[in-house]
């Protein structure tokens, strides 16, 4: 039993006496703390590779805020780099894959990497996090998208446009279909092993979903997440999921047909309109723009009352950024949009 159990019944849609919340990225390179744990593990993969480092680094959020949930600290790239694409991350440039995904043959190749032997490192980072954190809060454990990562294994990196990625959707749909397919495939494999390591609840970041025009989106990015989320709720359907995508507000409706439990709203669109929608067919958890931590406190506390006005009264609503903290934020400024959370939230449970 969860002590503080305020993320997973609002993700139920049950009552709860205050909005929990978490913040995307809640641990990073904004805190100091974080940039210590970083230099003693030599560079950033090292530090996802090192459970007992992850596990010191997912805490320290919590230590310092008191937050309603804790999410594993790694990186979404870790399914493909275990496919043999030789992941590396370069000062001032992000991701690299040294063996980008180009075509049917290199799709065909790829394996689908078990949970426990070639990502050991992260289920043992998940069990290590569940041994520390006991049952005072829920843990969070997260994937990309198989869109999301497929972006970055055929471009070979990060990057704005998707030339590359978009036109093999354009000039050979069969091949990124058998791309993404094997990615589900991935993923859901990789969630499940998580929960079975000690995950309370599961979250998919679908960062690149919204660059695709509306039917791509349906067919490389939402509908591999509907089969992860058919094959979550099958082998653990006490587990809640999340789905999010980027810039993809015109896409809830079809996104809360999926089966899952709740959906992440960025800034871009209203939650109020959101939840009006939706119903109550989901949760919802966000939308406060990561921009306003960089601004005046008391001009925080302000768009923290705004966005709890536009969600509204009632259950199910889970306060969050609409993306991930940005490394300027200083810590003081995530702590005053807490403490407002904490202070104004309550008005909005009252039976």
């Amino acid at each position: 039993m969860i002590e503080n159990d305020r993320f997973l019944r609002a993700l139920r849609r049950q009552p709860v006496d205050r909005t929990p919340v978490w913040m995307m990225r809640q641990a990073g390179r904004y805190l100091p703390e974080y940039r210590a744990s970083r230099a003693k593990a030599g560079d950033f993969m090292s530090l996802c590779r090192n459970p007992e480092l992850c596990c010191e680094v997912t805490l320290q959020p919590i230590e310092r805020y008191g937050l309603d949930a804790a999410i594993l600290f790694s990186d979404i790239l870790t399914i493909p780099d275990a496919m043999g694409l030789g992941l590396r991350f370069v000062e001032g440039e992000g991701p690299v894959f040294d063996r980008p995904v180009r075509d049917a043959h290199a799709i065909e190749a790829l394996g689908v990497p078990d949970p426990e032997t070639e990502l050991r490192y992260v289920m043992d980072a998940v069990r290590a996090i569940r041994g520390a954190l006991g049952h005072r809060l829920p843990l969070i454990g997260f994937a990309g998208s198989p869109w999301t990562l497929a972006t970055y294994m055929v471009e070979g990196g990060g990057g704005s446009d998707f030339t590359r990625i978009r036109r093999m959707g354009y000039d050979e749909p069969v091949a990124l279909d058998n791309l993404v397919a094997k990615l589900a495939a991935a993923v859901s494999l990789y969630l499940e092993a998580q929960v079975r390591a000690g995950a309370d609840a599961l979250m998919i970041f679908d960062t690149w979903g919204g660059v695709l025009a509306p039917v791509e989106y349906l067919q490389f990015s939402l509908e591999p997440m509907a089969r992860i989320v058919e094959h979550l709720k099958r082998v653990a359907p006490e587990v809640p999921v999340i789905l999010f995508t980027k810039n993809g507000g015109q896409h809830l409706e079809a996104m809360a047909e999926t089966g899952c439990d709740a959906l992440g709203v960025d800034w871009t669109t209203d939650l109020g309109n959101a939840r009006a929608r939706v119903g109550s067919k989901v949760a919802l958890q966000g939308n406060l723009d990561p921009a306003w931590l960089l601004a005046r406190p008391e001009r925080i506390e302000t768009a923290v009352a705004r966005v709890l006005a536009s969600y509204g009264p009632g259950p199910g609503h889970v306060f969050n950024l609409g993306h991930g903290i940005l490394q300027q934020t200083p810590p003081e400024h995530a702590a005053a949009m807490i403490e407002a959370v904490r202070a104004l939230s309550p008005e909005y449970h009252k039976t």
